[in-house]
């Protein structure tokens, strides 16, 4: 392709978003504002992942051990569970330290401890944690048939629910990003498609004088390219003020709350909404120009 050509193609997409500058702006507008609210699913999303991640990590096996059984056995157990594949780590808890936990978990009533003198009915345990969460059960169940282990709990109703609300905020969360996708592409295309119903007799005269299909496309396609450029930034700068504000008024009050860190998330998310604006650009100029091109 010539350069005085290709100087040609930007200087009619500069001219044609300066006559058009109301459906120009409009398209930005509308481009930026469907970008942003996408964006925000993703955050959202996002964030949802993370913090079911956060619960499902925070899943541990709780593995009850003999009181009669010897420290080789203690230890073999803590080395046959440190050998499975699926244990992501193994903590051992002696029996004093179990009971300094409790009573400080009771805390103001603990007092009622007090009753049992010397005495101490809590067993000597490990902490198992897993990599995979859905291994929870299978290896809580492994672990279980271990000689020595007299129980093994790790809340299995509560992890069953917990398990299955995460799967749904994952689910769920893909579902509304990719629906939203689309009608963004609906409503942009549409958009697009106002720009050159309103050109329509531009298109037809350039086809009547010869001009060819890739010619009169190439100026649409880049304005397409260029709308969704601006629209995208637009929407990734109001993101990131967005996304660090609602940080830190998390953080004021729940400073420990699991969320995806501000960068480079951001950046990220920057160059997919730039990117999805490009495309969304082009394929709605191509859907829209494909009318009009049959003359």
């Amino acid at each position: 392709m010539k350069l005085q050509t290709i100087e040609y193609f930007f200087r009619e997409v500069v001219l044609s978003m300066i006559r058009n500058r109301l459906m120009t702006f409009a398209s930005i507008g509308t481009v930026a504002v469907s970008l942003f609210v996408l964006g925000v699913f993703l955050v959202l999303v996002m964030n949802m992942s993370k913090m079911a991640s956060s619960l499902e990590s925070q899943v541990q096996i709780s593995v009850y051990i003999s009181d009669t059984l010897p420290e080789e056995g203690r230890a073999e157990i803590e080395r046959m569970t440190r050998e499975m594949k699926s244990v992501a780590s193994v903590e051992y808890v002696p029996r004093e330290q179990a009971m300094k936990i409790f009573r400080e978990r009771l805390g103001e009533n603990q007092k009622i401890l007090d009753a049992l003198g010397e005495a101490n009915p809590l067993p000597n345990s490990f902490l198992v944690t897993v990599n995979n969460a859905d291994d929870v059960k299978k290896t809580a169940a492994a672990i279980a048939d271990l000689y020595g282990v007299d129980e093994v709990k790790y809340g299995q109703d509560v992890a069953a629910n917990l398990f299955e609300l995460t799967h749904l905020m994952r689910f769920f969360g893909v579902i509304l990003v990719i629906l939203l996708l689309g009608a963004t592409v609906f409503i942009i295309s549409n958009t697009i498609r106002l720009t050159v119903f309103a050109r329509r007799k531009e298109i037809a005269i350039m086809k009547y004088v010869g001009a060819t299909d890739w010619f009169i496309r190439w100026p649409f396609i880049l304005e397409g390219v260029a709308l969704g450029i601006i629209g995208g930034g637009v929407s990734a700068l109001a993101l990131r003020s967005f996304y660090s504000a609602m940080i830190a008024k998390i953080y004021e009050s729940l400073t420990f709350f699991p969320m995806v860190e501000q960068y480079p998330f951001m950046n990220y998310l920057t160059l997919t909404l730039i990117g999805t604006g490009i495309f969304i650009g082009i394929l709605g100029s191509t859907v829209s120009l494909k009318r009009f091109m049959e003359v």
